[in-house]
């Protein structure tokens, strides 16, 4: 199946036109439905598709996690994704997806793939909140297919926040405040676990924010913001210090919606971060050719708080 992958360079032009490609596959039968749903994840993110190896357990693993294997000289953790969701926890699952997030590796074990299908960003519906509230907020975009599937992109981030060791709560307490008289921090992020360490990080910081679930939400929030700041006589940079986006997002993602930031002359004095687990040289190259002026890595707290206090020096 590695053929699916080999156009790399064709997909990572993608970026920036606000489309992408979904890996599509299926979990097995959903014992309370007797449904067999359809599922997605982003292609940038998954290295190779092949027969589930061997796996070896380790004791004391959770019990998603179904051990390891070797790729190539690195162990690498798999995790039994119809387990983890519960919806097929007793299917045969004889694929596995290997994925790359903020440069770790991991394997998913599925019960099938079936094709990888281009799609705008546009056409990704955020979910219903009855449909976030059952799952957890495990699904973070849903759209649907010309034969009248439905498809649910899960939000990997949480899986692996979920099945890794705890994070050092060490790590928050360390963070410096830094003088902040005036404006806020604006991030968005489609991930509720994303979205939860950005805002813990900030607080740490003793900065305010505010949040929206993908690019579009951003973009007319950002927009009122700068009406309102313009009926005041008063620039935009004076309500809002910094904007931080992630670059997967439905409806609108982190690419197009610097575009249209850097392309409004109200935002000038306001600097974009990008903060993806899309950690590749050319995804952060995409980042600079749209105009951010930083880029970071996801779930690196520190990092992202000391590149955030650097461009709020530097935007004071």
């Amino acid at each position: 199946m590695s053929e699916l992958f080999r156009n790399v360079e064709a997909r990572t032009r993608l970026a920036g036109t606000n489309k992408l490609e979904i890996l599509l596959f299926t979990l097995g039968v959903d014992a309370r439905t007797g449904r067999r749903e359809t599922f997605g994840l982003n292609v940038f993110k998954v290295r190779e598709v092949l027969k589930a190896p061997p796996v070896t357990a380790a004791p004391e693993m959770p019990g998603v996690v179904e051990g390891m294997v070797s790729m190539r000289g690195t162990l690498v953790p798999v995790i039994h994704l119809g387990r983890y969701t519960g919806i097929a926890s007793g299917s045969p699952s004889e694929v596995m997806v290997v994925t790359e997030y903020n440069g770790h590796t991991q394997g998913f074990l599925v019960e099938a793939v079936d094709t990888i299908l281009r799609l705008d960003w546009g056409s990704m519906r955020v979910p219903p909140d009855l449909l976030n509230a059952h799952m957890s907020s495990l699904v973070t975009a849903v759209t649907e297919l010309a034969d009248g599937r439905l498809v649910m992109m899960l939000d990997v981030e949480k899986i692996l926040a979920e099945t890794a060791p705890p994070q050092d709560e060490t790590v928050f307490h360390s963070i410096r405040p830094v003088s902040a008289t005036h404006g806020m921090v604006f991030f968005a992020d489609d991930s509720a676990v994303a979205r939860q360490q950005i805002a813990r990080t900030l607080d740490a910081m003793a900065v305010r924010h505010r949040s929206a679930i993908n690019g579009l939400r951003a973009w007319e929030d950002l927009q009122r913001l700068a009406a309102h700041a313009e009926a005041l006589g008063e620039p935009v940079s004076q309500h809002i210090r910094l904007i931080l986006t992630d670059i997967e997002m439905p409806e609108m993602d982190g690419y197009m919606l610097t575009r249209r930031i850097k392309a409004d002359p109200r935002f000038s004095q306001v600097p974009v971060l990008m903060h993806s687990s899309l950690s590749s040289s050319s995804n952060e190259r995409l980042g600079h050719s749209v105009g951010v002026d930083a880029y970071v890595p996801k779930f690196e707290p520190h990092r992202l708080a000391e590149t955030v206090a650097e461009l709020l020096s530097k935007a004071a």
